[in-house]
């Protein structure tokens, strides 16, 4: 089962769902606002795509950050202070039913990774 993580009332968030329910793609959704977002799921996708490809350094959270919180570099900073603050992560995240993981309102991606409910390719 493809999964959704992110922030139900995020903009880009409901992009996605609408986007994911006219291809009828079959999802569950993960709010890590409300239900948080483990650190190992954290190092994981750190470990696939890079920690900075998911930290959102254009939104208000990351710009109310002072400086010397924004300063990371590691890993284990970076998950730590997103997981401090869930905002942060950029939206969505998509975990695929083929393992593939999907950052941001790409729908160029979506079409070539996901499949409508009831198909496989």
């Amino acid at each position: 089962m493809t999964t959704i993580y992110g922030i139900k009332n995020c903009d880009t968030m409901k992009k996605a769902f609408a986007w994911l329910d006219e291809h009828a793609v079959a999802y569950t959704f993960h709010d890590y606002k409300k239900s948080g977002i483990g650190s190992a799921r954290l190092h994981a996708w750190s470990k696939t795509i890079g920690w900075k490809s998911l930290i959102n350094t254009r939104g208000t959270t990351w710009r109310k950050l002072p400086v010397e919180r924004q300063a990371i570099d590691t890993q284990s900073a970076a998950v730590a202070l997103m997981q401090e603050f869930p905002s942060l992560i950029r939206r969505p995240v998509i975990e695929t039913d083929g393992g593939q993981l999907l950052v941001g309102l790409d729908t160029t991606l979506y079409t070539s990774f996901l499949s409508p409910a009831g198909t496989t390719e």
